[in-house]
């Protein structure tokens, strides 16, 4: 897909989403007036740096996976009963821009004056260290769909809340250990990570990996711009001057495609071997911008990867995708659909026990914990934070231009088991890491 017919993909679903909310001050999505409906407030990023790449694609994926499972019977079992346990889906989506006091307010809004049953979102760490103890507090039922610190359920406990995602060790974890398997040179290593909760814990969790998986790597400097800074200049210079032989990154959004764009020309990636923890979201948008060589995480088995070893499931929502907005998925939308699909199950396994009705926010949270479930990016297993937070398998590639199909591909894809990758139950990662992996089961 071309960068224009992107930007007006984007363009016309912003357009979209705005105006139904000015109609309407919210979006059901298939939703029968007469039927009794599950209510589910929906936060991600539709506007500012992080919504070209990840919050729309996101939404999207949502928006077209609750429409597929209103309509019932299209998706394989367990999946083809219509909305949750019957009841039709109302999402009502919410813009997470605005930094995380206002997303705390929103987040009220959405349990005391939309009545929502449940709330799915937040991409930004620092939402997701902020909302957890007002959920709590409210005893509203809620899923975080993807944010990557460590620290939510390593550092606090919660009644409601859930990941149904694997946090960011995963990602560094595995970048180390593919760097390792291939023998890429890295006797120095550099980063350059945001400046809050995810791009300190990737980049402790990268150098942490490191040293165990390749013990003489030396660091030589790490940068920490703040989130959405824009512009990377001196950064690039000084990670030119220490020429380091590889650059990790944890950027994303907005501030990942910037410095893909001002590094690449001033030949940073001929340098060194760079290594995106989380980088495949932007490829769609890149497109030749993005060189070859890189190599690139995608927070699981998830966009190109999961094609790469699709189930039917996997094919199924990718090709739904594919038609309905031009581009094919990238880790958003899939991160989306694990966390629905999670939430289709906890419903309807709640149900099944209380005969039937509509559960309640504890209801749910007994069906949730410890629950697991295929998603299109494979199993997810609830099994840290006392059978709040997920683990998941993962997948590292290697980016490379295709030109007979104008596209970015991944080659040398390599999978991790998620008991590769992920800690075990009671153990923190950082912890982990620094013992050296133990009790790893990698296939």
């Amino acid at each position: 897909m071309s960068s224009e017919n992107w930007k007006n993909t984007v363009k016309k679903t912003a357009t979209k989403f705005a105006a139904a909310v000015a109609i309407t001050g919210a979006i059901g999505v298939g939703a029968a007036a007469a039927q009794e409906t599950f209510k589910v407030g929906i936060v991600t990023f539709l506007s500012g740096g992080a919504a070209e790449s990840f919050g729309i694609p996101a939404w999207n994926g949502g928006e077209l996976l609750i429409n597929l499972l209103n309509q019932g019977g299209v998706l394989p079992p367990p999946y083809d009963q219509p909305g949750f346990g019957g009841m039709m889906i109302e999402a009502i989506p919410v813009d997470e821009s605005g930094g995380a006091t206002k997303q705390v307010q929103e987040f009220r809004n959405l349990v005391q004056r939309e009545n929502v049953d449940a709330v799915l979102g937040y991409v930004s760490s620092g939402d997701c260290l902020a909302i957890p103890p007002v959920a709590d507090e409210l005893k509203a039922f809620t899923i975080l769909y993807d944010c990557g610190t460590p620290r939510v359920f390593e550092e606090g406990s919660y009644e409601y809340v859930f990941r149904t995602a694997a946090h960011a060790a995963m990602d560094n974890i595995s970048l180390a250990r593919y760097m390792e398997s291939r023998g890429i040179e890295a006797n120095t290593i550099a980063g350059i990570n945001q400046d809050y909760a995810w791009g300190q814990d990737s980049w402790a969790d990268f150098v942490a990996s490191m040293s165990v998986l390749v013990p003489d790597a030396e660091v030589e400097t790490a940068l920490f711009p703040k989130i959405f800074a824009g512009q990377y200049g001196t950064e690039i210079s000084a990670l030119i001057r220490v020429n380091a032989d590889v650059v990790h990154s944890s950027l994303w959004g907005g501030d990942l495609q910037a410095f893909v764009l001002q590094a690449g020309p001033r030949g940073l990636f001929e340098r060194s071997q760079v290594a995106l923890a989380a980088g495949d979201h932007v490829m769609p948008q890149l497109g030749n911008k993005m060189p070859d060589g890189v190599i690139i995480g995608a927070r699981g088995m998830n966009g190109l990867a999961a094609r790469a070893n699709a189930s039917p499931l996997t094919n199924l929502l990718w090709e739904a995708y594919e038609e309905e907005y031009g581009v094919f998925p990238v880790q958003a939308p899939f991160r989306m659909w694990q966390g629905i699909l999670g939430l289709k199950v906890a419903v309807e396994t709640a149900m099944a026990a209380n005969g039937g009705n509509k559960p309640t926010a504890e209801e749910l949270a007994a069906a949730m914990t410890g629950q697991e479930w295929e998603a299109p990016s494979g199993l997810i297993q609830m099994v840290l934070g006392n059978g709040h937070q997920a683990i998941q398998p993962n997948a590292i590639g290697t980016t490379k231009w295709d030109d007979a199909t104008g596209q970015m591909t991944l080659v040398d894809i390599e999978y991790y088991s998620a008991t590769c990758v992920n800690p075990p139950a009671g153990v923190k990662a950082i912890d982990w890491i620094h013992d050296g992996f133990p009790g790893a089961v990698c296939d």
